[in-house]
């Protein structure tokens, strides 16, 4: 618990630096954009890399089996929820769409790795990457649906639509959901690089923490921090989606009696804030881009809290 507490401080007070950058403008829109361009495409993928290059991992096959099975398990029962609790909070029905994506999508990479690579080691980042190749597929197909659907027509045209539907499959295969098969295929084979990759490898996989943090930090200086505070169903939303629905999750899954390293990875992957990219997707396919930023930021910041505050909680569940 002091760990998670400890990590989560030092995230937070970079994010803070970030804000304060954004402020000041050594940071812009560009600068945002090329630093997120790195973590995503290069430290990032590093980090996932960095769990199998060359170590000697306790994670067992069959412990990797479960995680196929509870990944698909946690997107579906995340799915499930997102059908109602738009309508639970008397969300508008232009909004509807916008809470669905941000219900089903967290920050599992920008916060999700850092955290939990700090906390239970490189390790249980193969525990994560399983749950990262899931998120991409249904993020670029089912979300762009849902989106589309809160939308109704593409203000580029229907044209545009069509060509961004052939553009999905490319995207499916990202540099990050290959880092993650690339990661599976070397821990089950064995593989070793040379010291200089994995040294290499290690370096940048460093950047992840601190860029990702900078540049969440320097999102929410583009917003008037006080309208955060100020929309009812948001905040519920925020509540429901920290601390709830990692709370019944984690109380379901606990039955199943989990390696202590795995009900930790799990417990991160539901308790992280709403992820960047529903807002990127947002603003791409005529989404609520507004409210989309609006829930990144919110909880992003209460995430600081709650994180702790959930895993705290479930530590005194009797099934764990």
């Amino acid at each position: 618990m002091l760990i998670l507490l400890k990590q989560m401080s030092i995230l937070f007070i970079i994010m803070i630096i970030g804000f304060i950058l954004r402020k000041i403008k050594m940071i812009g829109d560009e600068g945002s954009k090329t630093l997120s361009a790195i973590v995503v495409n290069v430290a990032n993928p590093c980090l996932i890399l960095s769990a199998s290059i060359n170590q000697e991992s306790t994670v067992k096959g069959m412990d990797l089996l479960k995680t196929v099975g509870l990944a698909i398990g946690v997107f579906a029962f995340l799915i499930i929820i997102s059908l109602f609790l738009p309508a639970m909070i008397r969300a508008r029905k232009e909004n509807r769409s916008a809470y669905r994506v941000m219900t089903i999508f967290s920050n599992i990479g920008f916060m999700g790795f850092p955290v939990i690579s700090a906390t239970y080691g490189s390790d249980a980042l193969l525990y994560a990457s399983i749950f990262l190749i899931p998120y991409n597929i249904l993020i670029y197909t089912y979300g762009i649906a849902a989106l589309n659907d809160g939308a109704g027509k593409d203000p580029e045209g229907t044209e545009n639509v069509k060509k961004s539907k052939k553009e999905v499959l490319g995207k499916i295969f990202n540099v990050g959901v290959i880092a993650c098969v690339l990661t599976i295929v070397i821990y089950l084979t064995g593989i070793r690089v040379p010291t200089v990759i994995e040294d290499t490898v290690k370096r940048l996989s460093e950047l992840t923490a601190p860029l990702s943090m900078i540049v969440i930090g320097a999102s929410l200086g583009k917003i008037e921090l006080k309208s955060l505070f100020t929309d009812v169903r948001l905040l519920v939303f925020s509540v429901i989606k920290l601390i709830l629905i990692p709370l019944v999750g984690m109380f379901l899954v606990g039955f199943l009696k989990l390696d202590p390293k795995l009900a930790g990875v799990m417990l991160i992957m539901l308790a992280t804030p709403v992820g960047s990219m529903t807002a990127m997707l947002a603003e791409q396919y005529g989404g609520n881009f507004d409210l989309a930023s609006r829930g990144v930021a919110l909880t992003t910041i209460f995430s600081v809290f709650t994180i702790p505050l959930t895993s705290l909680i479930i530590s005194f569940f009797p099934v764990f």
